[in-house]
């Protein structure tokens, strides 16, 4: 019973400490840590959003290039584009812009794919350089929010006649808060913006290597 008697004072002293150092930090400091905290949930809703969608792009149906292979060496294009119409993925996409001008010389073929690609490419990208602008401007953030409570620290010891070492220790340590809640947000953004950049550029091989596939297939069925 004891224990858990003092576990709870424990935390509640932890709350009040929180409490303090927010009260310390004044309305710019307080202003900061709002910002990165709002920082943080953007750069994780990015993460997230961005994981699964480009994983659904990633998905390949081997069955989807059988059938288009079947149906171009068929002759019957009509059907590989309803296939390609039924069929929602970005290789689709590409192949449909291909079928759509069959009959056009091979450098338009491969242009109209190029472009179509270039679109797929630039809806998987969406909102990713989002995190690259977050991993650069947290830390700066979190700098200026320690630069206003290093000012607001040093005004209130200004104000007092007798300034002890720990009351300087004190109102550093709380400015440097926001320095080290910036850092973090901004490794996280980072290492978020890497990861999902990697794999967009792995779904950007399994594309250009499928449209290769389906040129080759064109020009030995022409």
């Amino acid at each position: 019973m004891m224990g858990i008697l003092l576990q709870a004072q424990t935390t509640t002293t932890e709350q009040d400490n929180f409490i303090d150092m927010l009260s310390n930090m004044g309305i710019g400091g307080n202003i900061v840590m709002a910002v990165l905290l709002l920082l943080s949930i953007l750069a994780i809703y990015i993460l997230v959003e961005r994981y699964f969608a480009i994983k659904k792009e990633s998905l390949e149906d081997e069955n989807f290039l059988m059938s288009i292979r079947k149906f171009v060496e068929e002759k019957n294009i009509d059907q590989a584009k309803k296939l390609c119409k039924n069929t929602d993925s970005p290789i689709s996409r590409m192949i449909e812009k291909g079928l759509d001008r069959i009959d056009k010389p091979m450098t338009d073929i491969s242009s109209a794919i190029e472009n179509q690609g270039k679109l797929e490419i630039y809806k998987m990208d969406n909102k990713i350089a989002n995190l690259a602008t977050i991993s650069g401007a947290a830390p700066m953030i979190g700098f200026l929010g320690t630069v206003i409570g290093m000012i607001i620290a040093f005004q209130k010891m200004a104000r007092e006649t007798t300034v002890s070492p720990a009351d300087l220790a004190g109102g550093i340590y709380t400015a440097m808060i926001t320095t080290a809640a910036g850092l973090v947000v901004g490794i996280i953004a980072y290492i978020s913006y890497n990861y999902l950049v990697n794999k967009v550029d792995k779904v950007i091989f399994q594309l250009e290597a499928r449209t290769t596939e389906f040129l080759d297939l064109l020009h030995h069925n022409d």
